[in-house]
């Protein structure tokens, strides 16, 4: 129909702005210093106890104590806001260059980066504001209400399902290299790929490993009646701390988180947008 294809030629045109590719990355950055401070959060859950909530919120939260660090997540948010831009293009006309169930997958995947992005972004707005509550106390609060409500608790652990398929399919995304379908690795000399390779793997695995242990929790809570337990990411990530070496499996994933947020830096380059 003429109006789709106006609607999406005006798409494509604003996929093919030069401000939102630089605006976009210029967001990989920020998503690459948000992932070192999660990495440095981990490692204090790990080995100090810290109160510091184990997820990207306490990431953004950390960054906005520090000088400046207001000033920075504005930065970051507007990054933030324009990726989710492109992964809505991305979803709605993009990925041209694939066919059939591959192009579906990843305009699937761009929706769910576009959630990702906008969240990170709103966060990072609220942190501004001084408006940012605890995020895992808001899931635990809001999971305690759903489990106690008829099939609630069933929508928990089908939650739980979800996010740790999605942790294991990050998985495989990383052990199998895919993420190098969307890199511009002609760009790079041999050195610069293997690098970039090795940091794409590690921060892939490592982020997966970390949602699917977070997934499974979920579940266990939904069928436990345990809403301490289902509080995402953070509950994961202590529970891990509490079991036998979990400082030391804690200090790995946190280097794996690290190495993400140095691919995100290499992104910033070499993504295509």
């Amino acid at each position: 129909m003429p109006l789709t294809r106006n609607a999406e030629a005006t798409a494509a045109r604003t996929a093919d702005s030069r401000w939102l590719e630089l605006l976009a990355r210029a967001g990989f950055i920020g998503y690459g210093i948000v992932h070192l401070l999660f990495a440095w959060i981990i490692l204090q859950i790990a080995f100090s106890n810290s109160g510091e909530e184990g997820n990207q919120n306490g990431a953004l939260r950390a960054l906005g104590a520090q000088p400046m660090g207001k000033f920075l997540l504005i930065a970051i948010a507007v990054g933030l806001i324009a990726m989710a831009i492109w992964q809505a293009l991305e979803a709605a006309v993009g990925h041209h260059a694939k066919r059939g169930k591959e192009r579906l997958f990843e305009r699937i995947a761009s929706v769910v980066r576009t959630v990702v992005f906008l969240w990170l972004a709103w966060t990072s707005i609220q942190v501004v504001q001084d408006a940012s509550s605890n995020s895992a106390d808001q899931q635990e609060q809001f999971s305690e209400k759903l489990m106690a409500s008829s099939g609630g608790r069933w929508l928990v652990g089908l939650a739980g399902l979800v996010l740790a398929a999605v942790g294991i399919g990050m998985m495989i995304y990383g052990y199998k290299k895919k993420f190098e379908r969307n890199l511009k690795t002609n760009e790079m000399n041999g050195k610069t790929r293997q690098t970039v390779r090795r940091l794409g793997m590690a921060g892939y695995i490592a982020r997966g490993a970390v949602f699917a242990v977070a997934g499974l929790l979920i579940v266990v809570a939904a069928i436990n009646y345990d809403p301490e337990k289902a509080r995402g990411l953070d509950a994961a990530l202590r529970t891990l701390r509490d079991q036998p070496y979990g400082p030391f499996i804690l200090a790995l994933m946190a280097l794996g988180i690290a190495a993400f947020g140095v691919y995100c830096f290499f992104q910033s380059r070499f993504r295509k947008i």
